[in-house]
């Protein structure tokens, strides 16, 4: 007899694992991410960076690079290390968020502020610590009165500007270039499987392939000999400004923040849209090509006000109807998924802001970030508030591997907010955001049998601890769903079939 291997499981969706610190990182894709079927993480960023006191320790004082060494609130170049070989390990790729648009505000001084106590003098753009000096930045060809991006609409000072005064590296000379490309080299060599490249709409595309045409391949300790790194870019873009998603297309996957905005807008109902709307969601909906798409319901800048989408926006402040868009997400086939794994703050909403969308991950008072600990139940303690290991989510996370690659079927809506889909044989969802109840027999194109619900429990062993759902040799099924259940949705496959 000839046996095969079995096939490299599909792995479908990565998880930003926001904050924490690389031991936890390391402990969790062994315990938890590979198990589930999670293919990778999105880590803070690993570099050196400015430590502000006021506000105190603010999560945004990571997008504020001294140098790039490797340490950071998340831990030191060893564990970083640590972490990346473990994960590789168990499957999980690691994705570094590359802070490259920038260094540090230009009002932040000089002295041993960082996180690894290099020096720097932010007034003079000396970082002697990458080393970086004055005419590695862009203030000479920054044509707006105050240096600072002034007109969204002018795609040149988008680029050559400071965003919100942080000094602007000038990405079109070869040493910045070469000084960037040694960093995700660096990071590339220790088993990194990609990066999202932060503020990307303020580099200019043909620098960022410059750069990426300087990065080597993965370390063929982990991946196959000429595999490129997996390159997604930070652009936002809602229409109507004067960078395009598009002009980034050759460098890779760029972020679709239209997705999580319009997602959210259907599931508040708001605009009149409504469930039934979602059926032609992709290109027709102005979002860009499927296969160049970045897509999530959140993420840790719009989750609390920052970046794009405003009020739309879904987060685990909202879990009923946070955990739909989510299952929708991962359910239907558009884009390549993120899910965020967050962490709790006072939030202090007054007319509409909130005054502590600054405040940074659970801490001690040193600064250090408090470790992510688990309860017996499987949540997290600490404040952490571990999204992805919400059981709806981290099934709909499996559901999304087990349909990967078949198209949708089966749609059905009662031209309201309710709907249902199938991807031909291997799974199928569906959903009430109706008002009323939900009554009825539905073609799901699944093979005869019982089906245990993803969503209200899961197939344990022979055991189903949710509805079970009795699908006919004709493939239709019967579906009841409460408008005031608790989670408003029912999700089978074919491998939680008892």
């Amino acid at each position: 007899m000839h046996y095969k291997s079995d096939p490299k499981p599909v792995r479908t969706s990565i998880v930003h694992l926001f904050e924490w610190r690389w031991t936890d990182v390391a402990d969790e894709c062994e315990r938890y991410l590979a198990p589930n079927g999670f293919a990778g993480v999105q880590v803070s960023p690993p570099n050196e960076n400015l430590v502000i006191m006021t506000p105190w320790r603010p999560w945004w004082e990571r997008y504020q690079p001294i140098s790039y060494k490797l340490c950071s609130r998340s831990g030191n170049e060893n564990e970083f290390r640590d972490m990346v070989t473990r994960c590789n390990n168990v499957g999980i790729n690691i994705f570094v968020d590359a802070v490259i648009n920038h260094m540090c505000g230009s009002g932040a001084g000089s002295g041993h502020r960082g996180t690894c106590e290099s020096y720097f003098n932010a007034g003079v753009r000396y970082f002697p610590a990458v080393p970086y000096f004055t005419f590695d930045f862009n203030d000479r060809i920054c044509k707006t009165p105050s240096g600072d991006i002034e007109n969204y609409s002018d795609p040149i000072q988008v680029r050559n500007c400071r965003l919100s005064g942080l000094v602007d590296l000038a990405q079109s000379r070869e040493d910045v270039r070469s000084k960037i490309a040694g960093y995700m080299n660096h990071l590339i060599d220790l088993g990194v499987a990609g990066f999202r490249i932060d503020a990307s709409k303020h580099i200019w595309p043909k620098d960022i392939n410059a750069i990426l045409s300087k990065v080597n391949n993965l370390n063929t300790r982990w991946f196959t000999k000429g595999s490129r790194p997996f390159i997604y870019q930070e652009v936002i873009d809602l229409g109507g400004e004067g960078v395009q998603s598009s002009e980034y297309f050759r460098n890779g996957r760029v972020t679709e923040f239209r997705y999580g905005m319009q997602l959210g807008t259907v599931l508040h109902k708001w605009n009149g849209e409504k469930m039934a709307n979602l059926k032609s969601l992709g290109e027709n909906w102005s979002l860009m090509p499927s296969d160049k798409a970045i897509v999530f319901v959140d993420n840790h800048d719009n989750q609390r006000g920052h970046g794009a989408g405003g009020a739309s926006i879904l987060t685990f402040w909202n879990p009923r109807l946070y955990k739909m868009a989510v299952g929708f997400m991962l359910a239907h086939p558009y884009g390549f998924t993120r899910i965020i794994s967050s962490y709790r703050w006072p939030r202090d909403i007054q007319h509409g802001k909130d005054l502590n969308d600054w405040v940074g991950p659970p801490s001690n008072s040193d600064g250090t970030i408090k470790p992510v600990t688990i309860n017996p139940d499987g949540s997290c303690g600490n404040g952490w508030v571990c999204e992805h290991r919400w059981t709806q989510i981290r099934n709909m996370v499996i559901f999304r591997n087990v349909v990967h690659r078949q198209p949708i079927t089966n749609w059905w809506d009662n031209n309201n907010n309710q709907i249902a889909f199938g991807r031909e044989a291997k799974g199928f969802i569906v959903f009430n955001n109706d008002d009323r109840n939900l009554s009825i027999s539905l073609p799901t194109g699944l093979p005869a049998g019982i089906y245990c619900d993803v969503i209200s429990g899961q197939k344990e062993g022979n055991l189903c601890t949710g509805i079970q759902i009795h699908i006919a040799a004709s493939g239709v099924g019967d579906f009841q769903i409460n408008s005031q259940a608790e989670d408003p949705f029912i999700a089978i496959h074919v491998e939680a079939k008892l």
